[in-house]
């Protein structure tokens, strides 16, 4: 299974994800991506963390996704039923 990186980029900053995730596929990959922004901005905050960018890469370091964290709040779908179920990388 293909293994995910998570990392925070608020401005030139970078939170590097050293361990990642493995997942089944992108769309897995965003699932998580999601579900961790809206864990992050009900435990920080959201005024420090609105400008933040969640970018997923793979193992290579390529760019698979990028999530900003404006998107999720936004975002007025309803969580997928599994949502309670998916792990949240701490970095």
């Amino acid at each position: 299974m293909p293994r995910y990186f998570f990392n925070t980029r608020i401005g030139n900053e970078v939170i590097a994800d050293p361990e990642g995730e493995e997942l089944r596929n992108p769309d897995r990959a965003w699932e998580v991506a999601r579900a961790m922004i809206l864990e992050l901005l009900k435990i920080e905050g959201m005024e420090d963390l609105m400008r933040a960018v969640l970018e997923v890469t793979d193992d290579e370091g390529e760019i698979v996704l990028e999530f900003p964290f404006v998107e999720a709040i936004l975002d007025d779908t309803e969580p997928a039923a599994d949502d309670a179920n998916i792990p949240v990388t701490k970095h």
